[in-house]
């Protein structure tokens, strides 16, 4: 069973992408190469098999929180571009509205 060229603009309208005719015929028979992939992966899992994030093992290393000295917060603000109530002051971003 194979992906259609509808299969793949019904994907694309729920990730809104927009995608002409050519490119869905184009992409319809990748993507299905890929499920195909990913079905055979699956076949091969075996219950034995722990699943895994990484090929090899990691460790994390953490440490314990704890207080030290810093700089006073005058100090920090005053070498800083802007300051607004005892914060950095930064410009607005994505249109935000005041």
């Amino acid at each position: 069973m194979g992906l259609t060229p509808n299969d793949v603009a019904d994907l694309a309208r729920l990730a809104r992408i927009e995608l002409s005719d050519a490119e869905l015929a184009h992409l319809a028979p990748q993507l299905d190469v890929i499920l195909e992939s990913v079905a055979r992966v699956s076949e091969v899992a075996a219950d034995d098999i722990p699943p895994t994030s990484h090929a090899l093992p990691l460790t994390n290393v953490f440490r314990d929180d704890a207080l030290r000295p810093s700089l006073p917060r005058d100090q920090v603000l005053a070498g800083a571009p802007a300051s607004e109530l005892d914060r950095f002051r930064v410009p607005r971003i994505l249109g935000e509205e005041a």
